[in-house]
């Protein structure tokens, strides 16, 4: 089984090296010895305390509904037009989701530099939906 050293599952959830050892000091994540003696965390404990982190991490709007599971609730921080095609950058924590959109689609949703927005990903293909008064 795979271990981390307390840097790399730092890294891996976005948080600074004393934030897992406090974690860990206070029974949240487990957290053992490697053979020189290092604290270690094994990677099946590290999966779960970071899906468990992530829910309601990035809470999409409750008016939404939609089949789709991988939603990035997150800010606008790029909108490129031309004539037909639109290509929108969201920030949603650690992650930047680029989508690829109609023009038209962003002109009646209102996405622009600023707005929050809820990007969602299904197989290769990145969704952005807007909630809001705008409907």
């Amino acid at each position: 089984m795979p271990t981390y050293s307390i840097g790399q599952a730092a890294g891996l959830l976005g948080v600074s090296s004393e934030t897992v050892r406090r974690w860990a000091d206070g029974g949240q994540l487990g957290m053992g010895r490697g053979g020189a003696g290092n604290r270690v965390i094994d990677g099946v404990s590290l999966a779960a305390f970071a899906k468990e982190r992530a829910e309601g991490l990035h809470p999409v709007p409750g008016e939404v509904l939609t089949s789709v599971r991988n939603s990035f609730a997150g800010i606008v921080t790029k909108v490129t037009l031309d004539d037909v095609i639109a290509q929108v950058e969201i920030q949603s924590g650690p992650h930047r989701l680029v989508s690829v959109v109609s023009r038209e689609a962003v002109e009646e949703l209102g996405i622009e530099v600023g707005v929050t927005a809820t990007a969602r990903v299904k197989s290769t293909n990145v969704h952005i939906d807007r909630a809001g008064d705008r409907m």
